[in-house]
């Protein structure tokens, strides 16, 4: 079996597999002071497929940002510290994406939030939009993921 098949067939059982088969990083974002991990994310290569007509569509290269969360043990035992998931995205996330830009050729920047209000206005404070209506029931119906379903697309232009 070529590890391309290999790595198919185990894709979806977990994110180290995700990291072997050079499907996605994952990082962890450490506290210098107590060595304890503050938060993490991963990311990914991906495209954004847009309709522009009814039979048409275009893709727009992009990367996504999946497993994004802060450590909640962490938070609740330093909760003086706010606004710890902005701090990582802002001084962690956007460095690493807009670097590969320059090698890549990305503009975009994408997530797929859980489908609760609070969340995805924390994700809009962060630069994320959602789609139009008709736009963003075509990446429901056509392009999102399987593991994602449920889940709100949304993105930003770096």
């Amino acid at each position: 079996m070529s590890l391309r098949k290999k790595c198919l067939k185990h894709k979806l059982k977990t994110e180290k597999n995700d990291e072997n088969c050079n499907y996605s990083r994952t990082y962890l974002v450490k506290d210098k002071t107590t060595s304890e991990i503050v938060s993490y994310f991963s990311l990914r290569t991906g495209l954004i497929t847009m309709q522009v007509e009814k039979e048409k569509f275009d893709s727009i290269p992009a990367i996504e940002l999946s497993n994004f969360a802060v450590n909640q043990n962490y938070r609740e035992k330093h909760s003086h510290i706010k606004q710890i998931g902005i701090y990582t995205f802002e001084f962690f996330v956007l460095p690493i994406v807009k670097c590969m830009a320059k090698y890549i050729g990305i503009n975009s920047l994408y997530i797929y939030a859980l489908p609760e209000q609070k969340l995805i206005e924390h994700y809009g404070k962060m630069g994320f939009s959602r789609l139009p209506p008709n736009q963003e029931r075509f990446v429901q119906f056509h392009v999102k993921p399987k593991y994602d379903e449920g889940c709100i697309f949304m993105y930003q232009v770096l």
